[in-house]
């Protein structure tokens, strides 16, 4: 069995727990299958499946290595189908990563769209509030919020929000409502990290005033956050959409709203090389027509 055909081997094997039904997928015998993968394992010096009469299943090596396969192979089916001038119809699997609250309101409708119309288009939805590494860890698409530190990556600004600070009236009313920046080292602070690098927190475009943040609570998880806000543990900077309704029904109240910063974008990252292909294309497309006229404040 060539290489190409034994990483489909391992990827169905992986998918389907079955050495048996991969092998029926590929047209050739269990033992063929078996054998393919036990020479990856060899020229890789890892195992890649654990075995047992009655399971099969992923090691943790197995499982890098596996979203790996998966790229490399709908790289190949894309390029198939690019000659054969299938190349606009997204198919195989796109891997996207978002940040929590922004992706669970936002991204998951684009996904579910996408999913709808082409139905051989299968998507890994990964959302989190680190920032990922989408070469190294198989990303096709990320969005991200705020600066772009990776120059090396292609960007499209879909959107803004903005960062604002909040707290609970019960908070405000015990312990009052700061004025300007300088009175917020009087207050109990809620830092999620992601909008607070280097425990700073920067008004107005040129970054003054700031104010290095002495945290009661420092969280990386937004829904922490907000949570802490909503019981009047202290004053929160989150972004607008993030809060939106809790704003709008009168659980949290904005604070020093004259010293919000400008609008953070909301873009899309990518690989340059990635731009073309028809699942990354059309998630972009997606997620302009789904952005336009929006406002997420």
């Amino acid at each position: 069995m060539d290489r190409l055909t034994a990483l489909r081997g391992f990827v169905l094997v992986a998918d389907l727990k079955s050495f048996a039904e991969a092998a029926r997928r590929l047209r050739v015998s269990a033992t063929a299958v078996s054998r393919a993968v036990a020479q990856l394992e060899e020229e890789l010096g890892v195992t890649l499946l654990s075995r047992t009469t009655r399971f099969v299943g992923l090691t943790p090596e197995g499982g890098a290595y596996l979203e790996r396969c998966r790229r490399v192979l709908d790289d190949l089916d894309e390029a198939d189908r690019f000659v054969r001038g299938q190349g606009s119809e997204p198919r195989g699997t796109l891997v996207v990563t978002a940040p929590t609250v922004f992706g669970r309101m936002h991204i998951v409708p684009v996904v579910n769209r996408l999913m709808r119309a082409h139905s051989g288009l299968r998507v890994h939805l990964s959302l989190s509030d680190r920032v990922v590494r989408l070469v190294e860890e198989g990303i096709d698409v990320a969005v991200r919020i705020g600066d772009l530190s990776d120059s090396a990556l292609h960007a499209i600004r879909i959107a803004e929000t903005r960062r604002v600070l909040v707290a609970s009236p019960g908070y405000l009313a015990n312990r009052g409502r700061p004025s300007d920046a300088g009175q917020l080292d009087r207050h109990d602070l809620i830092v999620f990290d992601t909008l607070a690098p280097n425990n700073e927190w920067r008004f107005t475009e040129a970054g003054r005033p700031f104010i290095r943040c002495e945290p009661r609570l420092f969280t990386d998880n937004v829904d922490a956050a907000i949570e802490a806000a909503l019981h009047g543990i202290g004053i929160a900077r989150l972004l607008s959409y993030q809060v939106q309704d809790h704003i709008r029904e009168g659980r949290l109240s904005y604070v020093l709203e004259a010293l919000e910063p400008p609008p953070a974008a909301v873009s899309l990252v990518f690989q340059e090389s990635r731009r073309r292909t028809a699942n990354v294309a059309a998630f972009v497309t997606a997620c302009e027509v789904y952005c336009e006229g929006r406002t997420f404040a």
